[in-house]
């Protein structure tokens, strides 16, 4: 068939099974799954080799890791980190052990169960990250944990592809470390990041100046697929070049057009990845033996769901509904198992039966996740359904003033104004603190102040002023960047946390921030002095001095923010100027 007929046979799959696989409440991959399973050589038969367009379609892998680098500023990895390498790294530890001693007890030899072991310990980024998207759960707290797993995930994987054939029967016992081959990794790495650094902002300049999107979007996709070969070359992962890629460009001013450019490639590549794991799926071999892949599937399952649950508590997950969709999530195998197979029959690793064997287990516990997780949903449903209620922000309010964030300084700011009878429309994504205030008389609506059609709901076309009141970070900065991108005419007020959260809030243009500890801070402190025996002019006025400066020096920080080290010079030079003028100050 030639190359026009496959890809209209591969559209006429997804655009038929996908619907109905997302309207029987099973989400877009099982569909794609599905087709695939229909079209290919084990169902009939229209298209008959998958591995050709399988290397193809791990592109859309590749476009996935570069948006979710896009997301992830290396600030917040390091933030992330004992999340990345410390409940990531239990996992994958764990679970491989745990696998591989299964795979002994079944009857397998110690370094074939070794392999086993850490090749099934792996699960799908591509699978897992598609399906919490389309649910919108990323930002949850499984779906930051999943996200952290799979992240270390994919970087574990890259010593796996260059240990495998240092095991397999072609491998020389006096071949010994291969220095050479480390050091190009290295050295690969380090000149994707400088490199990086120094180009990748320039050329986007050079191709949005020349104001033809067509150029954009090309230069968009030569930094993905570059980066991605890059690594290839140095026999790393195509996935880790395109999720540094992103992350360099995580706090550029392309980052939105970027993503927007990829998006559209991702997704319809993405699907057609899914449609060739499905081709590899050998029915036969389910029909011939389905009790021993059954077996599988479900010692691998169960081994790393048993294994998430208590790990998700340990690391700080106390909900055990979290700790449980973490567990469903992330219980099937991986993308990288396909890629580690492969090389592991090339190399002799394992025998040519058993890859079979563990490939089709692999793809039936892909095409079982999304049914393990909505009955984890269904069941925890029960619980929450009382105690989250659904968002409703009703059609019509068009009031001057939008609250974001309804706690102690929203509660306040709505006070006043209802004193002096200016109405408003508060949001609330908190709903043990929606039935506080609800029990006061207050009227709050439920919903996320981040989602733009709760925001048009609201009336954010029609307000003046927005009243940011969130007290955590990162949902402060997502509604802030909703409505600064989306509603640029309102004026926000907004509240932060400390001097790192008005820093960001000032990276996104609001201007007018105020702290939350600061004003009552300053208002004790002349308490004191007054205590101490100053006079009430000399306090107000150490203490004007004192907040001049203050407000002065965040603005001058502002531009170093991301730098620790800076901060701290600043903030020691800062500290001896004020002190000698207060000092001054307090005497004359």
């Amino acid at each position: 068939m030639s190359l026009l007929g496959e890809s209209l046979v591969y559209l006429l799959a997804a655009v038929i099974s996908v619907p109905i696989s997302r309207r029987l409440g099973f989400g877009s991959v099982l569909g794609y799954l599905a087709a695939g399973i229909i079209i290919g050589p084990f169902g009939f038969s229209f298209v008959d080799d998958a591995e050709h367009i399988l290397h193809f379609a791990e592109l859309g892998v590749v476009f996935l890791l570069f948006i979710v680098g896009l997301e992830l500023k290396p600030a917040r990895l390091w933030v992330m980190r004992n999340m990345v390498f410390g409940l990531g790294a239990a996992q994958v530890i764990i679970s491989a052990a745990a696998i591989a001693l299964v795979a002994w007890a079944l009857g397998l030899a110690n370094d074939a169960a070794i392999v086993v072991g850490l090749i099934l310990a792996l699960s799908s980024t591509a699978f897992v990250l598609q399906m919490l998207a389309e649910k919108k759960q990323l930002g949850a707290v499984h779906g930051r944990a999943a996200f952290s797993i799979l992240l270390f995930q994919d970087l574990a994987a890259i010593p796996l592809i260059a240990l495998l054939p240092l095991l397999g029967a072609n491998a020389s016992s006096d071949d010994g470390i291969n220095f050479v081959q480390i050091g190009l990794m290295i050295g690969t790495i380090a000149a994707l990041i400088v490199g990086g650094r120094l180009l990748l902002r320039p050329v986007l300049r050079m191709a949005a100046s020349a104001e033809i999107p067509e150029i954009l979007t090309a230069t968009a996709l030569l930094v993905v697929i570059g980066s991605a070969l890059l690594m290839q070359v140095a026999n790393m992962s195509m996935v880790l070049g395109a999720f540094i890629a992103g992350m360099l460009l995580a706090d550029s001013e392309y980052r939105h057009q970027l993503e927007a450019d990829i998006e559209p490639f991702k997704g319809l590549l993405l699907g057609l990845f899914f449609i060739a794991v499905g081709m590899m799926v050998n029915v036969g071999l389910l029909v011939d033996i389905p009790g021993r892949i059954l077996l599988i599937v479900a010692l691998l399952m169960g081994t790393k769901a048993l294994i998430l649950y208590p790990l998700a508590r340990r690391f700080g997950m106390c909900d055990w509904r979290a700790a449980l969709k973490l567990a469903a999530v992330l219980a099937q195998g991986g993308e990288f198992a396909f890629v580690l197979f492969g090389i592991a029959r090339t190399e002799q690793v394992l025998l040519p039966g058993l890859i079979d064997e563990l490939i089709l287990a692999v793809a039936v516990s892909m095409m079982m996740t999304p049914l393990l997780y909505a009955l984890v949903e269904h069941l925890g449903g029960k619980a929450e359904k009382t105690a989250e209620p659904d968002y409703e922000v009703p059609e019509g309010d068009q009031h001057d003033v939008l609250i974001a964030g309804f706690g102690r300084v929203g509660q306040v700011v709505g006070r006043l104004l209802r004193v002096i009878g200016r109405p408003f429309t508060a949001l609330e994504s908190d709903a043990a603190q929606l039935d506080i205030v609800r029990r006061y008389g207050s009227t709050v609506h439920y919903g996320d102040a981040s989602r733009l059609d709760l925001l048009r709901a609201a009336g954010a076309e029609h307000a003046k002023i927005f009243v940011l009141a969130i007290s955590d970070l990162e949902q402060s900065m997502r509604v802030a960047e909703a409505v600064t991108k989306h509603f640029p005419h309102l004026k926000i007020i907004a509240r932060a946390r400390n001097r790192r959260h008005a820093h960001k809030l000032m990276d996104l243009g609001v201007e007018h921030i105020f702290r939350e500890t600061l004003l009552s801070s300053l208002a004790m402190t002349e308490m004191v002095l007054l205590d101490l025996g100053h006079s009430s002019e000399e306090a107000k006025q150490l203490i004007d001095t004192f907040s001049e400066r203050d407000a002065k020096l965040l603005v001058e920080q502002h531009a170093i923010h991301d730098s620790e080290e800076k901060l701290i010079q600043s903030a020691k030079e800062t500290a001896d100027e004020l002190e000698t003028l207060l000092r001054v100050e307090s005497r004359s």
